[in-house]
């Protein structure tokens, strides 16, 4: 083994000074002899791991990343790579890496051999990684490809230099939330993001210390990029976007309810699981955010957990603790349930970052189970508000530039986004599955969310506008809004937006007939748009939109005429402790009532059924 070995210009006598200047001649003095007199940053004896392993990086870095990867046991070089085989500060720096977290050096480092070998190879295809499903569906939403599974990746945006206006736009305003992206280069709180392991399982340090490395992944981590789209990160916290124009007013100022990004927001309720501290990770388990090494197209073909893995009944929850058990052992792989504990005869969830055990409570018999809510999702009942922005206005500018985010450089192209309006009260309703890959054996009633209203504008080098085109579409999602309460029976069964048919005028006119106004139409004519914004489906059952899958839809006629025929006894038959409601058959019209007029003549068209009656 070489040693390098230098000696302190401050220790050497006087004669080896002067006779090294006469040697080398006053004008011939060389920088490389500058560099090998002055005092050297270096360090000054050989430090080990506790394996004996060599690493000179310990002499001089004292920060500690967490127990399980403790300076003393690892060392510098395991994680951060250079060479730990010399004192010398340039040279140990040679070749070493700040984030070792990085997905294009993660196999050396965090999945090399007795380390996470299989975690890093399942994220490398992760959703969270690829954003596949991000990338086929907007270029197929926008014409560019046959359908919404193409295999397209973030990465092949990078190495093969893909573009298109989709791609353009994706580039420009969507390219921070993967984790192929670079920690760091982008200014402000976009700095923040992407990292690769890092950008999940680490932490700032107090002062300048070491990040501190995480096995539970902190809340904050997840909604550094969960904030946008589907908002589920800012909702679970009880935060909602508002329409930006900073009100209410504090104090004759601007609301103090700001993002970092600049986006104001009101306060709402937050999601009981978040009101009882529980953190993203709690639920979602590692092969749902990692990934399990499949190429998934969607997120719901990679996302395994439901409210009923946890909301079941005792029994049905000790069965599956016992199946993921003999799998865990069989696959020697990770979990498929979220940390149960048995204690006592009852199943618990455990926090994995307060270490609580909380109570699991199967869903109440009649009101969840029963057969006229048999196909309710728990989220049409218990998510009582879900942000919807409806009119997503985007424009393209060739005659201005733009940073794109993948490859950190200016082109031509700048996009713009701007929506019509965002809401969040009465959240529509529609029907998913079954499909081959809806998560589905059955249909069930979700929460729609326009997703997304797309309208387009093309402006050229000369900043003219050369074309445009618009599409509609819903989605369906679960918006972690969560409340132990749910909606009132009214809040479906008569408000017109739960049904998808937007804000405005509904009433009964006669025997099987229903009539409804919309409120927004002369908007939505002025964008161009035949129906209105907020409407899915007509009163007669047909879509006037386009699904995010083919197996998601708008009730149909008959459904909403079922639906509504319910809401014409809620003025006398308040909820579920009336007898009439209990004895209520699926898919049966209300019978004549003594006390009221007949079904066929009530109410009348001059007696309209209010939302908020």
């Amino acid at each position: 083994m070489a040693y390098d070995i230098r000696i302190p210009v401050h220790v050497l006598p006087l004669w080896v000074i002067l006779l090294s200047f006469f040697l080398l001649g006053f004008n011939e003095y060389t920088a490389d002899a500058a560099e090998a007199l002055k005092p050297l940053t270096h360090a000054d004896k050989v430090t080990r791991t506790t394996s004996g392993q060599v690493d000179m990086c310990l002499a001089c870095h004292r920060e500690q990343p967490d127990r399980a990867h403790g300076r003393d046991v690892l060392g510098c070089y395991v994680c951060h790579l250079g060479n730990p085989l010399t004192g010398d500060k340039d040279k140990a720096h040679r070749g070493m890496l700040l984030n070792p977290g990085d997905l294009r050096y993660a196999r050396k480092t965090c999945g090399q051999s007795g380390c996470h070998v299989r975690q890093v190879r399942w994220v490398e295809s992760s959703l969270m990684a690829t954003n596949r499903g991000i990338l086929s569906t907007l270029r197929y939403y926008w014409g560019e490809s046959k359908n919404q599974n193409e295999d397209i990746t973030v990465r092949d945006l990078i190495e093969k230099k893909l573009n298109s206006p989709a791609l353009s736009y994706y580039r420009k305003l969507c390219a921070t939330c993967h984790l192929w992206m670079k920690k760091g280069v982008l200014p402000g709180f976009l700095a923040e993001k992407g990292g690769g392991c890092s950008a999940c399982h680490s932490v700032e340090a107090p002062g300048k210390g070491h990040v501190q490395i995480l096995k539970a992944v902190p809340l904050k981590n997840c909604v550094r990029c969960h904030n946008r789209s589907g908002r589920i990160g800012l909702s679970y916290q009880g935060i909602y976007e508002s329409e930006g124009y900073g009100t209410p007013y504090v104090q004759g100022d601007l609301s103090d309810k700001q993002l970092d990004d600049g986006r104001y927001y009101h306060s709402l309720p937050d999601d009981i699981h978040h009101r009882s501290g529980l953190v993203c990770i709690d639920c979602h388990t590692q092969k749902e955010v990692m990934g399990d090494g499949k190429a998934h197209a969607h997120m719901e073909q990679q996302v395994r957990i439901t409210c009923r893995t946890c909301h079941a009944k005792a029994e049905s929850l000790k069965r599956a603790m016992k199946e993921d058990a003999k799998r865990i052992a069989r696959d020697k792989g990770p979990a498929d349930l979220p940390d149960f504990v048995l204690k006592k005869g009852r199943v618990f969830l455990k926090g994995k970052i307060d270490h609580k055990l909380h109570k699991l409570k199967p869903p109440k018999p009649f009101q969840c189970a029963s057969g006229v809510h048999r196909r309710l999702s728990c989220q049409a009942c218990h998510s009582t508000w879900v942000p919807q922005c409806y009119g997503c206005h985007v424009r393209v500018d060739y005659s201005k530039t733009q940073l794109d985010k993948l490859t950190l450089k200016k082109t031509p192209g700048q996009w713009q986004e701007f929506r019509s309006f965002i809401r969040f009260e009465a959240p529509p309703l529609g029907m998913l599955g079954p499909g081959p890959e809806s998560g589905s054996s059955r249909q069930s009633v979700v929460i729609l969310v326009p997703g997304c209203q797309d309208m387009v504008s093309f402006l050229d080098t000369g900043g003219r506008w050369t074309g445009d085109f618009k599409r509609l579409t819903v989605s369906w999602m679960d918006p972690h809004t969560t409340q132990k309460g749910s909606r009132t029976c009214r809040g479906c069964h008569v408000d017109s937006r739960a049904l998808a048919l937007g804000l405005g005028n509904l009433w009964f006119s006669g025997k099987n007939k229903w009539e409804f106004t919309p409120a927004l139409r002369p908007d939505s004519k002025d964008l161009g748009i035949s129906p209105p914004l907020d409407a899915f489906v007509d009163i007669d059952g047909h879509p006037l939109v386009h699904f995010s899958r083919p197996w998601l839809r708008t009730f149909n006629r008959k459904e909403i005429s079922r639906i509504l025929y319910v809401g014409l006894c809620l003025d006398c038959h308040k909820g579920w402790n009336d007898p009439v409601m209990r004895s209520w058959k699926s898919g049966s019209p209300p019978a004549p009532c003594s006390r009221a007029f007949l079904v066929d003549k009530y109410p009348r068209a001059n007696s309209s059924i209010s939302p908020n009656r």
